[in-house]
């Protein structure tokens, strides 16, 4: 079920991606508008868009949401393989995507540190860094 979903969800997002699902997007929404007059503006013709875009609106917020979680895991995998296949790269960082906000913001604070040249941390936080990462 989870590979069938994954195989849509990557179909759905590499077609509505695509510059010709604009345009006739764009084209349904001008024979919508153009279809007004015939229907005298009613409430129903309407209601036909709203419904239409609320349910594509509505189905596609999942199926983006999967195929970044997909990517975004994929690109995890990718990063942490590099610092693993790296020799001065530190293999504390591998799946640091799953620590909490604290502990990514202070090992962030420390990086910060070390890239304006000095090498010192200026707030004392590269020191937590490292006792929180050990």
């Amino acid at each position: 079920m989870t590979r069938l979903f994954a195989q849509a969800a990557n179909g759905v997002a590499y077609a509505t991606g695509r510059p010709l699902t604009f345009v006739l997007s764009c084209l349904t929404v001008l024979v919508w508008a153009a279809a007004g007059p015939m229907f005298h503006f009613s409430d129903t013709w309407q209601l036909v868009i709203n419904t239409g875009t609320t349910i594509v609106t509505f189905l596609m917020v999942f199926l983006i949401q999967n195929t970044q979680n997909r990517e975004g895991a994929a690109l995890q995998a990718k990063l942490d393989e590099i610092i693993r296949v790296l020799e001065k790269a530190e293999n504390r960082f591998i799946g640091l995507e799953q620590r909490d906000e604290e502990q990514i913001t202070a090992i962030r604070a420390g990086h910060a540190d070390l890239a304006d040249g000095s090498g010192m941390p200026s707030t004392g936080t590269a020191g937590a860094t490292r006792a929180t990462l050990s």
